[in-house]
């Protein structure tokens, strides 16, 4: 990993603690939303080492009433190590605005993905540009968090 691979990723770890403890501190009040999208605190456990790890997320579509995630790493061409544990680790619980929901996480078939994907672009357009960075299929990364 590069040096500066780990300073990115050392800020938003940083960020999203204080994103989590905002929630926290207003009971869901601050920090529910971010960029028109709604957000999701999401416990995963570790693919290695078994410990339960979470982090907040944007939302921002839902696909049968259930949180679609997008493992896009801001476009970096390393997937994020949530993906690796959701995929070896499908069981989340996922708190969305003060409820606890356990749910089995997916990758979005293909024609999902195809479908999702503009509507993901269209709530956040920055995805766009992600998915033009990264040298990995964004779209194929595209999660499904399911019962």
């Amino acid at each position: 990993m590069r040096v500066r691979d780990w300073f990115v990723d050392l800020g938003f770890r940083a960020l999203i603690r204080l994103h989590r403890m905002a929630l926290r501190a207003s009971r869901n009040r601050i920090g529910a939303g971010a960029f028109g999208m709604s957000a999701v605190h999401l416990r995963v456990v570790g693919r290695r080492s078994g410990v339960v790890r979470s982090t907040m997320l944007t939302v921002p579509v839902e696909f049968d009433g259930s949180p679609v995630l997008v493992a896009s790493k801001r476009g970096d061409d390393r997937e994020p190590d949530l993906f690796r544990n959701l995929l070896t680790k499908p069981m989340v619980e996922v708190v969305k605005a003060g409820a606890t929901m356990t749910r089995r996480a997916r990758v979005a078939t293909e024609e999902e993905s195809e479908r999702l994907w503009p509507q993901v672009v269209a709530a956040y357009r920055p995805y766009a540009t992600y998915r033009r960075r990264a040298q990995r299929d964004l779209a194929g990364d595209l999660g499904a968090a399911l019962t």
